[in-house]
């Protein structure tokens, strides 16, 4: 074999890094070696791997169409090692969440998982739905869990569990004490709403097509919480996911409020690269997502096997 497993994962670490010292750093080496390690590749297939673009090393062409396989290279032969030496799960893993299923879903499916494979490492990273799909797509992550729908041609999506939104409000709002609000209503409210690019966003927006360009949207924040606390103090009405929102309610710090002429039900997606190896770990935390015990799947979507993303 005229390439070497460690080659590889200078090419990779410098692909995330776009930097050869930094891709260094993190594979315990010197710059020197893995600067040659990176020139041996190239010049024994005679190939160029990286443009340099001012301090910044930029995938080639052909180092964009190697990438994938890369990837796909090391994740067996690293499966390949822990099946060898007699473990299991043991690998890590490092997940994408969104705001509303990082904070609000996955911290507890990760404390389960670990109390199952005490041996895994599991990273979590929490932004909205572009950036994990991104993250994805640049296998930066092993697979993402979001909230909107994101079509990428290296990515593939599954439908995972329903979901829906409510519009809430302080008690002493004056749209608590409304049965319904209509539309002329929803026109007159202040809205405090999540950022362009979330999957909630996205939602929102779906939901309230017709109404867009007639809202007034008082504040656009990025935190869930945020936006609790600034309905909570008054500063207008909300629109969130219910799993973000069932303590609020329960403790009566916020209220529902009923608008039945709007669709606001969404499904949760979870995805992977199509080239990407999956392996034991990653195998089982998507056993562990088709569980879903409290919120269960959309109809037929259970019948799909997740582990037949290998394919």
């Amino acid at each position: 074999m005229r390439y070497s497993l460690r080659q590889l994962e200078v090419f990779l670490a410098t692909a995330r890094h776009q930097n050869v010292t930094r891709a260094a750093h993190e594979l315990a080496m010197s710059q020197s070696a893995a600067s040659g390690s990176l020139k041996e590749i190239e010049d024994q297939f005679g190939v160029k791997l990286f443009d340099r673009v001012g301090k910044r090393l930029q995938l080639s062409e052909l180092g964009r169409q190697l990438r994938p396989m890369a990837e796909t290279l090391l994740d067996q032969a690293r499966a390949f090692e822990k099946a060898l030496s007699g473990e299991d799960t043991s690998g890590q893993l490092h997940i994408g969440a969104t705001m509303t299923i990082g904070n609000y879903l996955a911290v507890p499916m990760i404390a389960d998982f670990r109390s199952r494979y005490p041996a895994a490492e599991i990273a979590l990273t929490v932004a909205n739905t572009r950036a994990i799909a991104e993250g994805v797509a640049g296998f930066e992550l092993d697979m993402g869990m979001i909230e909107g729908e994101f079509h990428h041609p290296e990515l593939t999506t599954l439908r995972w569990r329903a979901d829906e939104l409510v519009v809430f409000a302080a008690p002493d709002h004056p749209a608590a004490a409304l049965a319904t609000l209509t539309d002329d209503t929803l026109r007159a409210l202040p809205w405090i709403v999540r950022e362009r690019g979330s999957g909630t966003r996205q939602a929102f927006d779906r939901a309230l097509h017709g109404l867009l360009s007639d809202l007034e949207i008082a504040m656009e924040l990025q935190h869930t919480e945020a936006i609790k606390r600034a309905v909570e103090a008054g500063l207008g009405v909300g629109c969130l996911s219910r799993i973000s929102l069932q303590e609020a309610f329960r403790l009566g710090r916020l209220v529902p409020l009923a608008v039945p002429q709007r669709d606001f039900s969404r499904e949760l997606f979870l995805i992977t690269h199509r080239r990407k190896f999956i392996g034991t770990t990653l195998r089982r935390w998507l056993d562990l997502c088709e569980e879903t015990p409290d919120f269960p799947l959309p109809p037929g979507v259970g019948d799909i096997k997740l582990r037949q993303r290998q394919a």
